[in-house]
């Protein structure tokens, strides 16, 4: 812990599921981290309700993978139906989704916080509670925030850096008066978090009840629990939704009663679609609803809030470090709000077609949807997003795989066999079929050792690897082999005619190459984009 908590390395606003996970990440890294939280406890009922594979990945980097199975249960699916309840839409999910995870797990987020902050606690970071941002001074070289403790007291910290996490209602959004686009997608649902007295099975775990009659979420939350949402008609009041009673009546239908159920909270949420058009400026950052709000259809408000972080957690510790120029921070911003729009659009659409309350258009969407279904049913939910741009190798960018995110399979090294992220470790990676030995002199060895990067020869499934690490410079970071287990990488990388994979610490390819040339090219690339001074004429850090 930092013998002064108003010193730190970076400040962090909002000390929710992205808040935390962004502090974690950064302690991880040695970093001191303070995190600022207006509410004196933690938040007691859940928001988000699940997250993806590659969530569950990001997740497992801030440490707490081991525990993600008591608190957690892996979806079997999500069915759309309609009002008849014939099923529009199948989506299959796995146990075992390509990113080493399961396609979906649904979770009671206060469960997962707690895990966050015991890791957080363990790490050194500094949580306020009960201090809430009330000014900020960005300087050259620092930021000063002003925290009110309630008490009539203020604080002032002093950071290098300040990311707001804290929210919908962001001061830090506000205070930075950075423009919003906002889509004007605006519906009112009734959420009623419910816990069963008895086990329950729910075949699939999500369904999409496309009912003009009144559109209705039903979802897992976690072992035990179970999310029901109800949209608001139009002509219905707020009062007609308010109180236990009117939750009670809803879910009836389905079964669940006081004699099977406990509610557990029964609230109106208005999803909103929209989007912060400046994500930092100067020393200041903006991550997860304080930067983007999206509907809840395809359950990605909290997975994009992760991402923003695990995006964001690594530049910043380059830039802190002066491995990286502060520029690189720009590139957070690039990527992520491209990304963050993406799914943005794509909940609009989804709730466009499940916010449909007239019958007709309500049947004209049921064929609709029928007929795009025929012949091409999903085998699975969509791959993750890939980046459309921004740190990327120049000769490989927009082009598969840079961009993408990197699969992960089992692997074994020297007897131990797990998840690669598990056996080899975290941050940069270099992957590569052949001895990378003959690209890597003492300049390239000695960079990726500043990356404290991994370099790993595959060995194909059935073949045994060497006893003994590689003989390499002693210079060099850890050059190891692994078998690639489940076959996943060496088909991965022939598929791009490549021998050799760079992956960032977030698990984005950032490109790959092909022989000893190529793989040198990859390098130096990254390198200087590393390097890259803001060009002539910019403004300071306005992205």
């Amino acid at each position: 812990m930092p013998s002064d908590p108003t010193d730190a390395d970076v400040v962090v606003v909002g000390n929710g599921p992205v808040g935390a996970v962004l502090s974690v990440l950064l302690a991880q890294r040695g970093l001191r981290v303070t995190v600022l939280e207006r509410r004196r406890r933690p938040y007691p009922l859940p928001r988000a309700t699940s997250f993806d594979g590659e969530t569950a990945r990001l997740l497992a980097a801030a440490g707490i993978g081991p525990d993600l199975g008591r608190i957690t249960e892996a979806a079997n699916g999500y069915q759309w139906r309609t009002a008849a309840g014939a099923a529009l839409l199948d989506i299959p999910f796995t146990t075992a989704g390509p990113y080493g995870w399961p396609d979906a797990s649904t979770m009671h987020q206060p469960a997962l916080e707690e895990l966050i902050a015991a890791r957080a606690a363990a790490l050194g970071v500094t949580v306020l509670r009960g201090h809430e941002a009330v000014g900020i001074a960005d300087g050259e070289r620092r930021v000063e925030v002003t925290a009110a403790t309630g008490d009539g007291t203020t604080r002032v910290l002093s950071a290098r850096w300040v990311v707001g996490c804290d929210g919908a209602n962001s001061f830090v959004r506000d205070h930075l008066d950075v423009p919003v686009t906002d889509l004007g997608f605006s519906y009112e649902w009734l959420l009623c978090d419910v816990e069963l007295r008895e086990p329950r099975a729910f075949t699939p775990t999500n369904v999409q009840l496309c009912d003009p009659a009144r559109p209705t979420t039903l979802v897992g939350s976690g072992p035990g629990r179970r999310r029901w949402e109800f949209m608001r008609l139009p002509g219905e009041s707020a009062a007609e939704l308010s109180g236990d009673a009117a939750a009670w009546r809803l879910l009836a239908p389905f079964g669940v009663t006081p004699d099977t159920a406990t509610l557990l909270r029964s609230t109106t949420y208005i999803f909103q679609a929209s989007w912060a058009d400046r994500w930092r400026v100067g020393r200041v950052l903006l991550a997860g609803d304080a930067a983007h709000l999206m509907p809840p259809f395809a359950g990605q408000g909290m997975c994009s809030g992760i991402r923003d972080v695990a995006n964001l957690a690594w530049k910043l510790d380059l830039a802190l470090r002066g491995r990286a120029a502060p520029s690189l921070l720009d590139s957070y911003a690039e990527e992520r709000r491209a990304q963050a729009r993406e799914a943005i659009l794509a909940s609009v659409q989804l709730g466009r077609l499940i916010c449909v309350t007239d019958p007709v258009a309500a049947a004209e969407r049921d064929a609709t949807v029928l007929a795009g279904r025929r012949g091409r049913a999903p085998s699975g939910p969509e791959p993750a997003r890939p980046l459309p741009g921004g740190l990327l190798h120049q000769r490989s960018a927009g082009q598969a795989p840079a961009g993408a995110v990197v699969p992960q399979g089992r692997v074994d090294r020297d007897g131990s066999c797990g998840l690669f992220d598990d056996v080899v470790g975290r941050g940069f990676v270099l992957l590569t079929t052949d001895d990378p030995r003959a690209a890597l002199d003492a300049e390239r060895l000695s960079f990726l050792d500043g990356l404290t990067a991994h370099v790993v020869r595959l060995v194909p499934p059935g073949a045994a690897a060497k006893d003994a690490p590689l003989a390499v410079d002693a210079a060099a970071p850890g050059v190891v082999e692994v078998v690639d287990t489940d076959d996943v990488y060496r088909p991965y990388l022939a598929r791009f005619g490549a021998t050799a994979l760079l992956v960032r610490p977030d698990y984005h390819v950032f490109g790959a190459a092909s022989g000893p040339d190529g793989t040198r090219e990859l390098l130096d690339d990254l390198r200087d984009q590393l390097r890259a001074p803001v060009p002539a004429g910019a403004p300071r850090g306005a992205v």
